[in-house]
């Protein structure tokens, strides 16, 4: 489809007869074309310009297909010789800005094709620019080891463009903005800094070329001047150079202008790798609120140092940097962007509308706001435009006379010129309102706080003293969040006690900064830490010292519906995935557990879940993150030691669950009870797998795999310890391998096994690792447990394991909710002896127990299962709310009323005899079972 048949709008001419003779300059033109060459004629004399200077090229592109023909510019301007090229890159900016123009004024081109092809002419010119410079350098032989074959690459040099260039979003009369480096690793040590003097010298020469006006004019005013440190540095620096500053000394606005960083020239694999490098310092793993900080900073000093402050008025205001204009719509989407783009890949667009649009999918933006800004970005980008077309002038303010606001007015299609006013101030206004509200909230937290007591007087007169507050700038954002925090604390049950527990949360904490920043941008947070340190002392210190978890709050569904062992899987391994190194995958596991763990925990001290529910997500997070990183353990200890023995043989090994994990009820507090056992497909021992690196035999090449598993799980890394893990269950306990084959396995269990050990396989699960082995594990498990029962050596095996334990843990004071007569403990061992009489295939206790109704008397079921209820809602209160035993005079009026709710019972000591009554029915059915004659 041509140009001509495009068109759907023309400007008002603003002079009729300047426009007229503009068409006079046209004669063959189609008529339609005739309206909008007069309106552009009569607005914009740099456009009536380029029409005379190109009118043999513009008469026939218009008869065609505008993107065909800027394609075909390109083809040409990639064939001209490299001396030449410096007129012919002003010619081609000639024809590219006019055809745009007019595609944009005849409403042939949307916005981002407008600004599309600027920018992928802007590419292009760079590219060729630096091309040519290069050439220069290697025709003197000054590039140490490079010919005219690496000028493809850009002989290892790569031009970022940033900016609005490296968004894909250049406006009509942009300047360009490029970060120049170089691969060192192209040069050999030698030759350095030889061909680094050669390249600063081509980067002066390609931005010359570039920006100079000559009598062909100019193609991109250049700016060099955002790479570090500007003042000190070359124009060109080596990557490892960068990436040093960037790591020691780079700033939150390098981080925001990073966001839209592209490689446009010259290697530009090797710059993508270099950005990919970067990814550390401009995405960080934690949401990054006081970043809101550092924009709300930079916007003021702009304005400050534009003279942009004071009352607003139209004529004359900055469209891009005033109030309400761009700048403000691209730092509300950069900043949110540098909060959350760490967490969330999604985020990191380098385009304004995509970047608001995603943000908004993400829950991060309201759909209103984003609405708002996405219309005022895209006419204020046409405003510019247009106040850019009028005389290639670099402007971006409005006009201060009645006339020029007239021109405008026209050349934006409008005939009312006071209404175009009225609404561009509505609009200005609009944006401002809204962002203003983001970057600086109104005072409303400055508030003093309630009065307080002498002793709570006393309690915040020792804050200034802790680490979190050692900095000015904690400070200053403390002293607009403590008013809330204080207020908020007077709704807690116990407002003292809650601020006790606050005062040690804070006392723990060993930075501020991201925190205080977290709360002052979203208060709903202050209210859930208010909750945590009046109801549960023990996850409130976790949270000193882990406060990150806190970003999983903010990050979407942390309130939504449990997703399940296989989402959850499936979103832990995409994440490990994305992680190139083995220890950043053993940290983000980490960070990954600790977030989801806490969600466990704020939902059931929220009354969200039951403690049933709660121990069932404990469980498919352990499994989730054991499935997820078996593969990545068995991947690296195969770098070093080749693949496991029998792996080509369709054997392996499988990681079993045993214990609650197996039985799906883990706590707050649970380590892990696994086995692992593998099958080397009948490779002897001392053949092992021969071939690999650092080749062992079988028996040590397992036994070590399994050391480096508890160690990816148990180790203390910078993100702290995922679980400890306990593997006395393993055949032989402490003093068997850590890892078993399959054969030694089924021969032990057949032969060997106590009861005990019986008894614990009822609760076996495979969770990782190879899958025909499992199906064989499981299979045995089955077997082995239908052709057991209950005679009476098992009973008195049972009997004598109950009373070692009896003595080995005598009764204490308090509730004793594990150990003891009728404790927990004597529940599920009780389950599994159940299960082996009824051959039942289930493995959680409450299924257990539901299996052999048969074996038990009426109403024993229902006694067990309640007994189990209450004492389970009772352990999975106490490892949430405190690190030792339950205590109900130390978790304070809150965990009292948590404990209560839990169990729905009416007071402390109600609940303390509901727990002794069950506890002794549990005591007496398990004697009977066992044929113990009470006295």
């Amino acid at each position: 489809m041509n140009f001509t048949s495009q068109l759907t709008r023309h400007p008002i001419p603003f002079d009729v007869a300047r426009g007229e003779d503009a068409c006079v300059l046209f004669p063959d033109l189609a008529p339609e074309l005739r309206p909008l060459i007069e309106g552009t004629g009569g607005c914009s004399p740099y456009l009536l310009g380029l029409m005379g200077r190109e009118q043999a090229w513009l008469s026939d592109a218009l008869t065609r297909d505008p993107d065909a023909v800027l394609q075909e510019e390109y083809a040409r301007l990639r064939q001209v010789p490299y001396d030449q090229i410096a007129d012919e890159l002003r010619r081609g900016k000639r024809r590219v800005a006019l055809l745009a123009g007019l595609a944009d004024l005849g409403g042939v081109y949307a916005l981002e094709q407008v600004t599309g092809a600027l920018t992928e002419f802007s590419y292009l010119a760079t590219d060729l620019a630096m091309k040519a410079a290069l050439a220069h350098e290697i025709r003197r032989k000054k590039l140490p080891g490079m010919t005219d074959a690496d000028l493809e690459t850009g002989c290892g040099m790569v031009a970022l463009s940033m900016g609005k260039m490296g968004a894909g979003e250049l406006n009509y009369s942009s300047d360009i903005d490029l970060i120049c480096v170089f691969d060192e690793d192209q040069y050999a040590p030698d030759d350095y800094h030889d061909a680094r003097a050669s390249l600063i010298r081509a980067t002066r020469k390609m931005a010359a070329t570039l920006n100079d006006l000559t009598h062909e004019g100019y193609v991109f005013r250049t700016d060099l001047r955002l790479r570090p440190d500007p003042s000190v540095t070359p124009v060109c620096l080596s990557m490892e150079a960068a990436e040093r500053y960037y790591e020691g000394e780079g700033r939150t606005w390098e981080r925001a202008a990073h966001i839209k960083a592209h490689p446009c020239a010259g290697d530009l694999a090797a710059g993508a790798r270099y950005l990919k490098r970067l990814t550390p310092f401009i995405w960080r793993k934690h949401l990054d609120f006081a970043a809101i900080q550092d924009a709300h900073d930079m916007r003021l000093r702009i304005r400050d140092h534009k003279g942009l402050g004071g009352a607003f008025s139209l004529p004359g205001h900055n469209m891009k940097l005033g109030r309400g204009g761009i700048r403000e719509i691209e730092f509300f989407t950069q900043t949110r962007q540098i909060i959350a783009g760490g967490r969330d890949p999604d985020l990191r667009s380098r385009e304004t509308v995509a970047g608001l649009r995603a943000l908004t999918q993400k829950g991060w933006v309201p759909q209103e706001a984003s609405d708002l800004f996405i219309a005022r970005y895209r006419s204020h980008r046409e405003i510019e435009h247009r106040l850019q077309m009028i005389n290639d002038a670099q402007t971006h303010s409005l006009p201060n006379s009645d006339e020029g606001f007239a021109r405008l007015a026209c050349f934006m299609g409008e005939s009312d010129v006071e209404a175009f006013k009225a609404r561009l101030t509505a609009e200005l206004l609009d944006v401002h309102k809204v962002a203003e509200g983001f970057f600086a909230p109104d005072g409303s937290k400055a508030c003093d706080g309630p009065d307080l007591s002498e002793n709570e007087a006393e309690i915040l007169s020792r804050w200034p003293g802790y680490p979190a507050l050692r900095t000015s700038r904690a400070q200053e954002i403390f002293a607009r969040v403590r008013p809330e925090i204080l207020s908020r604390m007077q709704n807690a049950a116990d407002p003292t006690e809650a601020l006790t527990q606050f005062d040690r949360f804070l006392a723990g904490l060993p930075a501020g900064v991201q925190l205080f920043s977290l709360f002052d941008a979203n208060p709903q947070l202050i209210d859930l830490l208010v909750d945590i340190c009046a109801t549960a002392p023990a996850l409130a210190q976790y949270l000193s010292q882990n406060a990150k978890v806190l970003d999983a709050v903010i990050g979407g569904t942390f309130f939504g519906t449990w997703p399940g062992i296989d989402a959850l899987y499936a979103e832990i391994s995409e994440a490990l995935s994305a992680v190139t190194d083995y220890e950043g995958q053993l940290d983000l596991a980490r960070r990954l557990m600790q977030e989801w763990h806490f969600r466990i925990g704020v939902h059931h001290l929220r009354g969200l879940i039951t403690a049933t529910e709660a121990g069932r997500e404990y469980a498919d997070l352990a499994e989730a993150l054991v499935r997820a990183l078996w593969p990545l353990v068995v991947a690296e200890f195969s770098r070093k030691h080749g693949v496991p023995p029998g792996t080509e043989q369709g054997g392996g090994a499988s990681v079993i669950a045993m214990g609650s994990l197996g039985a799906q009820g883990l706590n707050a507090r649970s380590d892990l009870d696994l086995l692992v056992i593998y099958d080397a497909k009948g490779i002897d021992d001392s053949a092992g797998n021969a071939a690999g690196k650092r080749a062992l035999a079988t028996r040590p090449y397992y036994a070590r795999l399994t050391q480096s598993f508890i160690t990816a799980l148990t180790a203390p890394m910078a993100e702290g310890r995922l679980y400890e893990v306990d593997m006395r269950l393993r055949p032989s306990g402490r003093s068997g391998p850590v890892a078993t084959s399959i054969d030694a396995f089924e021969a032990y269990q057949r032969e060997e096994a106590w009861t005990w050990e019986h008894m614990a396989l009822t609760r076996a699960r495979v969770i990782a690792g190879n899958g025909d082995l499992g199906v064989r594990i499981e299979t045995f498990r089955k077997d082995l447990i239908d052709g057991h029962g209950m005679g009476t050596q098992v009973l008195q095996d049972v009997a004598d394991m109950r009373a070692r334990l009896a003595d080995a843990y005598p009764p204490r004071a308090g509730w004793n909710l594990k150990r003891g007569a009728g404790g927990l403990q004597d529940i599920e061992l009780l389950a599994q002896l159940l299960t082996l009489g009824s051959h039942s295939n289930a493995r959680g206790t409450d299924a257990q127990i539901a299996d052999a109704g048969d074996l038990l008397h009426m109403g024993e079921v229902d006694d067990l299962r309640q007994a189990r209820n209450l004492i389970w809602n009772l352990r999975m209160a106490e490892r949430l709310l405190t690190a030792g035993a339950l205590n109900e005079d130390e978790i304070g009026e809150g965990g009292r009323k948590f404990l209560l709710s839990s169990c729905e019972s009416v007071g402390i000591d109600a609940l303390k005899s509901q727990v002794e009554t069950h506890k002794k029915q549990v005591a007496a059915i398990f004697d009977r079972i066992l044929g113990i004659q009470v006295p």
